[in-house]
């Protein structure tokens, strides 16, 4: 029989799954997270929950906020159950489920008054975000914030009913400000490159539309600490919730599935304060470049180079990617050739260990995580996942014959058809543009290259486009496997 999940009836789940030790009435508001997806949900929350199991910090509790339809969607599902979230962990060896109640409130999206009035609480130290690649407003080649992007626009246009996160947090800011009240931390936990700074260059860049004044106090006074951060978490669907209830015995609306292993790897900037993270097992360190630099290249470009040759090949789930002999040498010939060596050293870790450990999770066949997911949204990925690696050989006078077969597979993805003749579904804000491009490039391949909001100055070099343009002819006259095997034989080249 199974039980709705509820503050009311942990006692009973406690049989099944591990429960929150403390009293969820002694935790009070210290940050507030937008975008309380599944990711975090499966991180923040639960180094939170663990921090709070250990009788520490009740006074850093989450409320979560969001801007988004589905956050209006997540946020009933979460109400229904106290906001509380079972948590699935599935390694290869066992699987074991926990609850956790970080999270105490969720504030209604599109209420922008209420939000920013609870950012102007001094009690809230830290915002954090999980806002995904593509929502920091950013030029995709350049990386810098893009003001002129409509949304952007119409938040300075609107400053005091804004709709976008960073108008929010603008919102909280100046409130603060004016009320002589110190500012919060602002604290991404997204996978971009310098994700402090890029925060910093969203919400300051914003400011300095309309408040130039605010805008020097943001850059003067407020913290935006970089961060890495890591967990495989697929999506939630019918399979997830059916596990739940079926082998837990509770009925959660929207549970979270992830792998066992998690790290979070923090520059300690924090004005306010900040919970005891080091305790339960986030690193605190002076400079978090080397760390992100090994992570979102090897791992999320990892992820980013199996996507379309599995799609293409019509594989649905990673793992069955990995157990796909040609898919898995190939990820490996073009990690340990191309991406590995023009990683910087990060400290007392072993890049290519560190590859074995992230081949070891994308084996895991309990995570069933789906290649879809790694499919989608590709002009926000590719440029922050694979494309500056490309850029680091070709300005080191390498070659790229493996990352430009990235590229030429996501184009030959984007063209619509699988290997096996099925259609494709996409899932990318710049879609129908970037697969025009596509489309066009089965007679000119330039004509993909020429998206220089994507590729940037790496369209420039004439290696890369004769690379991409050999990859792109192989696949679309030869197919997907055979081309992978004329990389692993070392004849793709020409």
């Amino acid at each position: 029989m199974t039980t709705n999940l509820s503050l009311a009836t942990l006692k009973d789940i406690a049989k099944t799954a591990g429960v929150p030790t403390y009293e969820r009435a002694s935790l009070k508001a210290g940050i507030v997270h937008f975008g309380v997806g599944n990711f975090h949900r499966a991180h923040q929350a639960v180094y939170l929950d663990d921090l709070f199991n250990l009788g520490l910090d009740h006074d850093w509790a989450l409320i979560g906020a969001g801007v988004l339809a589905s956050d209006a969607a997540m946020r009933e599902k979460l109400a229904g159950q106290d906001f509380l979230t079972t948590v699935v962990e599935q390694d290869n060896n066992r699987s074991g489920a926990r609850v956790t109640g970080a999270m105490i409130d969720y504030l209604a999206p599109g209420n922008a008054a209420a939000t920013i009035g609870q950012l102007a609480d001094p009690a809230i130290r830290i915002v954090s975000l999980t806002i995904t690649e593509g929502g920091y407003f950013i030029n995709p080649a350049s990386g810098v914030f893009d003001p002129s992007h409509p949304a952007i626009a119409a938040d300075a246009a609107n400053p005091a009913d804004p709709k976008t996160v960073f108008g929010l947090i603008l919102g909280g800011l100046k409130a603060r400000k004016d009320k002589g009240i110190a500012p919060f931390t602002v604290m991404s936990c997204d996978n971009i490159p310098g994700n402090g700074e890029v925060t910093h260059a969203a919400v300051s860049g914003l400011a300095r539309l309309t408040d130039p004044d605010l805008a020097d106090w943001i850059d003067a006074h407020v913290a935006f600490p970089n961060g890495m951060v890591d967990r495989i978490t697929p999506a939630t669907g019918a399979r997830e919730i059916g596990i739940t209830a079926d082998d837990y015995d509770i009925n959660d609306a929207w549970p979270v599935f992830c792998e066992e292993y998690k790290q979070w790897v923090l520059e300690d900037h924090f004005p306010l304060g900040r919970p005891a993270l080091e305790k339960v097992g986030v690193q605190f360190v002076p400079d978090v470049a080397p760390y992100e630099h090994m992570k979102i290249r090897i791992l999320n470009g990892g992820h980013a180079a199996i996507a379309y040759p599995a799609a293409l090949l019509d594989i649905h789930f990673v793992h069955e990617a990995m157990e796909d002999a040609d898919i898995r040498a190939f990820l490996s010939k073009l990690e340990r050739e191309e991406i590995i060596p023009v990683i910087p050293p990060v400290p007392d870790t072993d890049l290519n260990d560190y590859f074995g450990l992230i081949e070891r999770r994308f084996l895991n066949p309990k995570i069933a995580d789906t290649i879809p997911r790694l499919a989608q949204d590709g002009s926000n990925r590719q440029p922050k996942f694979i494309l500056p690696s490309t850029s680091d050989r070709l300005s080191r006078g390498e070659d790229v014959t493996g990352l430009a077969l990235v590229s030429a597979l996501w184009c030959h993805y984007l063209a619509g058809t699988t290997d096996g003749g099925k259609a494709i579904s996409f899932n990318d804000p710049n879609f129908e543009r970037i697969q025009a491009a596509a489309i066009a490039a089965k007679s000119n391949a330039d004509a993909f290259l020429d998206l220089k909001d994507i590729f940037g100055t790496v369209a420039d070099s004439e290696l890369f486009r004769k690379r991409f343009a050999t990859a792109l002819k192989s696949l679309q006259q030869n197919g997907t496997r055979a081309t992978l095997k004329l990389y692993l034989e070392n004849q793709l080249a020409s």
